[in-house]
């Protein structure tokens, strides 16, 4: 496969986008370090590259990276700490199961964009009734707000607690950070990529520093991390969350766009080739991601938890608990992980509210459009005095409730031979990502009951 031009390519390939949607391309056109990567990927997948190992699988890897910032966001905060506080190590083993759902369904993601040219919400504009296509928009728009409204929440709490900045104020300053980031884009996928990845590493590096000041009981981790257990109907609430917060519909809609047209392939031997790579990549930027909620929970529970304090829900109550039981330095790492988190993840739901209106509806409007429309709902919130924490949690638990409205969609394409070729799903992966499809609506069902029936 020769090196060519983002929109050759774009035209070679079955399924993808003409000039006409501009905005199908991550970015349109590449700077000169994207069309290095290109040609380094390219040289891995026909054998032309005597680079070792690491260096081999370096082009492939970042698409997940930016789709794993969904995972780490402040919403996870928000919910880890609260199960934390209330069950001790109880629901860690939920964050590890929802971990690898997640990479089950962001591997499916990415390998509908490889095989398709096309992302998700394309497929869905192309092969459902335009009611229901509608539809469809309509609810990921409401999932995005949802969303934003965590991303948003939780940097402009960052700010507070950082800097004294108000709530409302910081929000502000988060949207025009989120600006700044976005801007990378025209400098190429790469240089975004690489930006997001290193707020990600700040991220989990903050928690690898809160579990080494927190001393957890590593015997209850290893317990509760493969023990399925509940304590009553308040801890399936806070599953759901942890749920909602780990496995998210915008970054399944968003991963299948970030590959449709990064590295093009056509034969059947490249696309299964490339696509093993992007498994590497999923499991890497997941694995991190797990990591991090993991330790999230962890240092709720050994140091809240295992204090009595069961009642530390909040995200400032956090901060301000932290600095008497491990010090200052716990506290302004804890505080600088979250405005990360929440300055990345601004940053990336933006991408993904664009992709999800020109995907579904074949409309875009300019990215500063966009930025204020979804920032208005969570400054509105903040203007309130809403208390942050509790709409963070129970944002994520609406998330949860869009979750087979993206989930249905990928595993009905990927298992779709005439769609998908060499890489349509096995009757394993297909069977699989069923079961996850059924504990996720289980969960959802119990929910209803418990909020309608008052159990």
């Amino acid at each position: 496969m020769a090196l060519t031009d983002r929109k050759t390519q774009a035209g070679a390939h079955p399924g993808t986008h003409d000039e006409a949607n501009p905005a199908s391309s991550h970015p349109n056109g590449h700077s000169k370090s994207d069309a290095k990567l290109i040609k380094s990927a390219t040289d891995v997948l026909e054998g032309k590259s005597k680079k070792g190992f690491f260096a081999r699988i370096l082009p492939f890897m970042g698409p997940a990276f930016i789709a794993s910032v969904a995972y780490v966001d402040p919403g996870n905060f928000a919910t880890n700490i609260s199960g934390g506080a209330q069950f001790g190590y109880l629901l860690l083993w939920v964050i590890v199961a929802s971990n690898l759902m997640a990479m089950l369904i962001q591997a499916l993601s990415a390998k509908l964009g490889i095989a398709t040219g096309k992302n998700l919400a394309e497929q869905c504009r192309m092969r459902y009734p335009r009611w229901f296509v509608v539809a469809l928009w309509l609810l990921m728009e409401l999932v995005a707000m949802a969303t934003d409204l965590a991303e948003f929440l939780g940097a402009a709490v960052g700010f507070n607690l950082l800097f004294g900045i108000p709530l409302w104020a910081a929000a502000i300053l988060t949207g025009i950070t989120a600006f700044i980031i976005l801007a990378l884009e025209r400098y190429g996928f790469r240089s975004l990529e690489a930006v997001i990845t290193g707020f990600v590493s700040v991220i989990a590096i903050s928690y690898v520093i809160e579990i080494f000041l927190g001393k957890p009981d590593w015997g209850q981790v290893a317990h509760h991390a493969f023990v399925p257990e509940f304590k009553g109907p308040s801890s399936i609430l806070l599953a759901a969350g942890i749920l909602g917060a780990t496995v998210m519909p915008h970054a399944i809609y968003l991963h299948s766009s970030l590959m449709q047209n990064r590295v093009v392939v056509r034969e059947p031997a490249l696309l299964k080739k490339l696509f093993r790579y992007e498994i590497i990549d999923v499991v890497v930027a997941m694995g991190v991601a797990s990591l991090v909620n993991g330790a999230m929970l962890i240092m709720s529970a050994s140091t809240f938890h295992a204090q009595g304090l069961t009642e530390v829900g909040s995200l400032e109550e956090a901060y301000r608990t932290l600095e008497p039981l491990l010090g200052k330095a716990a506290s302004w790492v804890f505080a600088i992980s979250l405005l990360f988190s929440g300055l990345s993840s601004a940053s990336v739901g933006t991408m993904a509210g664009q992709i999800i209106m020109q995907g579904f509806m074949n409309f875009e409007i300019p990215v500063w459009l966009r930025r204020i429309i979804t920032m208005v709902p969570s400054i509105v919130i903040i203007a309130l005095g809403v208390d942050p924490t509790k709409a963070l949690v129970i944002s994520q638990v609406l998330l949860s409730f869009g979750l087979p409205f993206a989930i249905i969609p990928l595993i009905s394409f990927t298992s779709n031979e005439k769609l998908m070729g060499v890489l349509v799903n096995r009757k394993t992966t297909k069977a699989l990502a069923i079961f996850v499809t059924g504990v996720i609506l289980l969960l959802n069902v119990y929910l209803l009951y418990v909020t309608f029936a008052g159990g």
